[in-house]
Formats: structure tokens, C-alpha cells, sequence
């Protein structure tokens, strides 16, 4: 079952074409790394997808539908597009005691995904004394709050140190494995091999390749991700 979907999407700023004919779909229960040099359009992509930015032609759709028409999607998909927006004096069960007003989620849920995501024995510090990859975890916990079967996340690594990242492995390869549809954005491209499923790889806007990472690897005849998306994003760059 296609659970994400991407229909020739188009989107431009003035004279800049920021994506440029893009379609790919993500099936239900995988993890798939959506990758791509800085400025491929991987952000707009995703803000499409959940209906923050228009696009110029094309469709963005998740279940079939544009993001703003799915019934409960607050608590359907789970999104991280940025580490921001904790007002500096709540505290980390204060925020999301908020966001579970605003998505209409049981404050029971904010134990579990406190614990999920590492950050229990932090519940009552405050948002502003936080560090870049404890707000990272936050905001994770936040996109769990509805238990989503469908999360976009927009480079949730950023800021983790080397345990962080090795943690984040775990837990996103946990949320595949209970059979949720994780669509997940990142330049640790080492990472993205240990816990994705499948990749969609872009260049200037436009599908390079996509496939199952182990496919990916053997069909550039490379050893690792990290120099199958160089020989890919080399190859696509070439004049023809």
C-alpha cells in the first residue's frame, strides 16, 4: 500500500525551479532516506507533502490525499521539520502538555514518548536550557504524541552527538519495524544505510534514483551508500 506520494511535482520561486517533476511514492511499514545534495529540494518536498508550501503543479499526497484533507492528521502523521518553537520558559512536560492540546492527544501519552525518546530524566528542565539534540529529541517526542503511523522527518540527526546518532539509528529502525511508514530526510548518509529500508535520491529538484538501499549500492557498484549516492548525484551532473 503506497502510503506517501509524490505526482510530477513542480514547485518554483520566481525564476528558480526549487523541484522540478518529481515523483516517488513510499510504501506502509518502511523507513526510507530521502537524500540529496543541500538546495536538491528535499525541505520543499517535505513542506509540500504536509501542505505548508503550494505547488506550483503536481500533487503531494499522503493515503491518497493532499495532507490538508486527511481527517485527524495531527495525530496521523508525525512531523519534525526543525529542532524550534519551545517557548524557552516551559518546561519539556509543559510543551507537550501544549501539543497535546493542540492535536487533541490524552496527556497519557506524554510519559511514553518521553521514555521513547531519551528524554525522561529531562521532563522538568526547561526548553531553553536544552541542547541542540536534546530540542531534536523533543521535537521527536512531539511527533510521537498521536501515535502516528506515518512520520516525515526533516534531518533529525542535526545537532546529536556520535551517541545521539547511534541512538536515533535504533529508535528509527524501531519505528519501522512496528510497521510504521517513516519518510526521513539526512546527509549521514553511513547512517541512513544502517536503518533505511529503501532511498529516494535527488539532484537539482529531479529524481536521481530510488530503490531498496541494498539495490542501490549493487547497481552502482559500489561498496557503501555514501559512494553510491556520489557516483549517482556524479553521473546525474554531467552534461548529456
Amino acid at each position: 500500500m503506497t502510503m506517501i506520494e509524490a505526482r510530477g511535482l513542480v514547485k518554483r520561486f520566481g525564476p528558480a525551479t526549487a523541484v522540478d517533476g518529481l515523483s516517488f511514492s513510499v510504501g506502509a511499514g518502511t523507513v526510507t532516506g530521502f537524500l540529496g545534495p543541500n538546495g536538491a529540494g528535499k525541505t520543499t518536498t517535505l513542506r509540500m507533502l504536509l501542505g505548508l508550501v503550494r505547488p506550483t503543479s503536481g500533487q503531494a499526497l499522503i493515503w491518497g490525499r493532499p495532507y490538508r484533507e486527511l481527517g485527524d492528521r495531527r495525530k496521523r502523521v508525525g512531523t519534525v521539520l526543525e529542532a524550534s518553537g519551545f517557548h524557552p520558559a516551559r518546561t519539556v512536560t509543559d510543551h507537550l502538555r501544549v501539543r497535546c492540546a493542540a492535536t487533541g492527544t490524552g496527556r497519557s501519552r506524554i510519559g511514553e514518548v518521553l521514555e521513547e525518546t531519551g528524554m525522561g530524566g529531562l521532563a522538568g528542565r526547561r526548553a531553553g536550557s536544552l541542547s541542540l539534540g536534546e530540542r531534536q529529541r523533543l521535537a521527536l517526542a512531539g511527533a510521537l504524541l498521536g501515535d502516528p503511523e506515518v512520520l516525515i522527518l526533516d534531518e533529525p540527526a542535526n545537532g546529536l552527538d556520535p551517541a545521539g546518532v547511534l541512538w536515533l539509528r535504533g529508535f528509527l529502525r524501531r519505528l519501522g519495524d512496528q510497521g510504521r511508514t517513516v519518510l526521513v530526510s539526512s546527509h549521514i548518509l553511513a547512517e541512513v544505510a544502517q536503518f533505511a529500508d529503501r532511498a529516494v535520491v535527488l539532484d537539482h529538484g529531479r529524481l536521481v534514483s530510488a530503490g531498496p538501499v541494498s539495490e542501490l549500492v549493487r547497481a552502482a557498484g559500489t561498496g557503501s551508500l555514501e559512494q553510491a549516492f556520489l557516483r549517482l548525484i556524479a553521473t546525474e551532473g554531467r552534461p548529456g
